[in-house]
């Protein structure tokens, strides 16, 4: 089994053979301590991470949600209200579910389809290309920009620096590799990264009224909050998690569609009949699983699987593994874009902390797939994907493709 502490472990996609393994054998393993951090638990059945998300007062989220880690101070420093448990969890959550819920997000699907036939279009005006460059990224990013009411001039640069932020453990995203160089001068700094100095710097302006944001974007929602409202550091936090979580995974769950599109013969095929429309994009994001865990505390002494986990223990709960557990999904590691129901993890349903963007991420995946079906009769891939060096969020990097066009 590999060892997934070790980002190197997924450099060429999930080790879903060790997930397998683990449910199969080992659903409570134990990997020991790993470069500065140390040990913890791992929970790969589904189950068990259903369990664990919902009881809060023992599997608690407010001493960090990575496997980093974190002195008190820097805990305090760089927490955001996914590393708070409820109540206060519940108080922040009242103050941006209203910009997140279904019925606002499907208020944006003709903006969304007008950006992604755009997008699309220009993608295929190319032989070939980086469909995770010219696709994948586009579209998030650009919505990005709506949701927080920001300039477009300034989304590549966002986009950029919540790259290198996310993206704390890949070269290919920054030079301050967190498990390569000493990250010390950042410790206070959201994942250790130089980029949350900038994106802090950019936040206390908008903070200040010395940047300007559309009093219609979640940031200047949560400001004038009177419930719930984020203020000062709380603010910044809040700004860095918008700009790294509402980009990434999103473009990962495209990318990941887009992959499988050229992998597995007759999805294009099945799209383009139109009766997949409503299930589809659950069933790539259940595949993709972006944010492949999120770390939890125990509070007190627990018994699992005839193991104990001790107080102050850390625990991750792979929703990676727990969304193809065979338990729960027939065929799991092939995309059956008709799957229903679908209760796979990848939002971290389940508790409290559900995704706020999950309405967001399947009408952008729905919408983006639904133009490029529309225009091909066939997706091929000219290499080899590349993969994020990460344990934590990990995905297509890049994806080389060569389209038919109808």
């Amino acid at each position: 089994m590999k060892n997934l502490a070790d980002h190197d472990s997924f450099v060429d996609g999930v080790p879903h053979d060790t997930f397998t393994q683990m449910r199969a054998a080992h659903p409570l393993h134990w990997t020991d301590a790993y470069g500065a951090d140390k040990g913890f638990w791992s929970l790969t059945r589904y189950a068990d991470i259903m369990a664990a998300q919902k009881d809060t007062g023992v599997f608690s989220s407010a001493q960090g949600i990575r496997i980093e880690d974190q002195s008190r101070a820097e805990y305090l420093a760089r927490r955001t209200f996914q590393e708070t448990d409820p109540p206060e969890h519940s108080a922040t959550r009242r103050a941006v579910n209203p910009a997140f819920a279904k019925p606002v997000v499907a208020q944006f699907e003709p903006l969304i389809r007008d950006l992604a036939r755009d997008i699309v279009a220009e993608a295929l005006d190319h032989v070939e290309f980086d469909a995770v460059d010219k696709i994948a990224k586009r579209l998030p990013m650009l919505m990005l920009g709506r949701i927080l009411g920001v300039s477009d001039a300034d989304l590549d640069w966002l986009v950029d620096r919540g790259d290198a932020l996310i993206g704390n453990t890949d070269p290919d995203f920054t030079d301050t590799v967190i498990d390569k160089v000493d990250t010390d001068a950042y410790r206070m700094m959201p994942f250790r990264s130089p980029a949350g100095v900038e994106l802090y710097d950019y936040a206390q302006e908008i903070l200040s009224g010395r940047r300007h944001v559309d009093d219609a974007g979640i940031l200047a929602r949560v400001l004038r909050a009177e419930d719930g409202a984020i203020r000062g550091q709380d603010f910044k936090n809040f700004f860095c998690l918008l700009v790294a979580a509402g980009n990434d995974t999103t473009r990962y769950s495209i990318a990941m569609a887009l992959h499988l599109l050229t992998q597995q013969k007759g999805l294009l095929e099945t799209l383009q009949g139109g009766g997949v429309w409503e299930s589809c994009a659950d069933e790539f994001i259940r595949l993709a699983s972006p944010t492949l865990h999120f770390r939890r505390t125990a509070t007190r002494d627990v018994q699992m699987h005839g193991k104990t986990i001790r107080a102050g223990d850390k625990v991750l709960m792979w929703f990676v593994s727990g969304s193809r557990d065979e338990a729960v999904f027939d065929d799991p590691h092939t995309a059956h874009l008709d799957r229903s129901p679908n209760r796979h993890l990848a939002f971290g349903q389940g508790g409290p902390h559900v995704c706020l963007g999950m309405w967001l991420a399947k009408l952008e995946l729905k919408c983006v797939l639904q133009e490029l079906a529309g225009r091909i009769t066939a997706l091929r891939a000219v290499d080899s994907p590349t993969w994020t060096r990460s344990n934590f969020i990990c995905g297509v990097k890049s994806l080389t493709v060569r389209p038919s066009l109808k």
